[in-house]
């Protein structure tokens, strides 16, 4: 047999050609939540754009481009999606979205009146992210103030304490070092927290650095409603203005971005991430290392079209298992 070609063993075209009918998205809308979540994810010119169902975790819509994506892209594939929902009588009530500056004003020109919400998970990531550069630059201004000394041995007193107090100095950095994951870990164990106050020993900067995470994870308990969140973080906020070293981690907190990660947090079945279409990401990228003809184009095109054809025919694939598996048990 000759070598199997694009499509002619993998369905490929035939899923591309069959993936914008009547039939797919009738399974997608088929229990449409209303809440949706838009990413986009790379490979090398290329950039894919997906949207999913928050809920449900159905892929509803993708979209390939040649080149990095535009806001005038992203109101395009909105809009796009929009006239298919306009078909079918749905509403929008709510967008998930990472912290891009992409996907604003084309959610409030498409979906105007509509709650955007920024993944908290992205959120947190930029706000732990600061809190380590913060605790490097601790760790640069304690080198500083190691005492030069002349090369060879010590022979002095004067000299010897520099010697003492230079090691001590460096063990506390090597600390820090070391254990800087203690500063952006979520909860701690006995034996962390112990580990812990004894590498911030007279540095209470860092102290406060500790507890600001731990005000920004509490932020997102979902025990909280909308409004007492908003009032712990104004209160975050005017507890940091008293830190002039720590203005760089106060920019990140004073970003809108956090206002508006939690919009959906009294919502209990709605998540707080846009984990849904990151799924649909690590698909693609997993696919990117099993299939390395995936690297033009069309090809992109027919292996996403694939992909979510699989996932409209899961269900039916599970009976007709079940059934087998029936049969053989007897």
């Amino acid at each position: 047999m000759p070598p199997s070609k694009n499509g002619l063993r993998r369905r490929e075209k035939k899923a591309y050609s069959n993936i914008e009918t009547n039939e797919y998205f009738d399974w997608a809308f088929e229990s449409f939540s209303g809440y949706i979540a838009v990413d986009e994810v790379y490979d090398a010119p290329f950039c894919i754009l997906y949207l999913v169902d928050n809920r449900t975790h159905k892929k509803l819509m993708s979209r390939v481009l040649e080149k990095d994506p535009a806001s005038n892209d992203i109101l395009a594939f909105l809009q796009s999606f929009r006239d298919v929902l306009s078909q079918r009588e749905w509403k929008v009530f709510g967008v998930t979205t990472d912290g891009s500056a992409l996907y604003t004003e084309p959610v409030r020109t498409v979906f105007p009146g509509v709650r955007h919400q920024i993944c908290g998970f992205h959120v947190k990531k930029e706000v732990n992210k600061s809190v380590l550069k913060a605790v490097a630059q601790i760790r640069r201004e304690l080198a500083k103030t190691k005492t030069k000394r002349k090369r060879g041995r010590p022979s002095t007193k004067e000299e010897k304490a520099a010697v003492r107090k230079n090691e001590r100095i460096q063990k506390k950095i090597g600390a820090l070092f070391e254990h800087r994951y203690l500063f952006v870990q979520k909860e701690l164990t006995a034996k962390e927290q112990k580990t812990f106050l004894a590498i911030t020993r007279g540095l209470p900067e860092l102290r406060q650095l500790r507890a600001m995470v731990e005000e920004v994870y509490r932020l997102y308990d979902r025990r909280c409603r909308w409004v007492t969140a908003l009032e712990k973080l104004r209160k975050l906020r005017m507890r940091l203005k008293r830190f002039k070293r720590l203005s760089e981690v106060l920019k990140k907190i004073e970003s809108p971005t956090v206002d508006r990660s939690l919009v959906f947090l009294e919502d209990k079945q709605l998540p707080s991430t846009s984990n849904a279409v990151e799924r649909a990401n690590r698909r693609f990228r997993k696919m990117q290392k099993t299939v390395y003809r995936v690297r033009t184009y069309a090809n992109i095109c027919n292996r996403i079209a694939l992909d979510m054809f699989r996932d409209c025919s899961l269900p039916r694939r599970y009976q007709t298992m079940q059934s087998l598996h029936d049969t053989r048990a007897g």
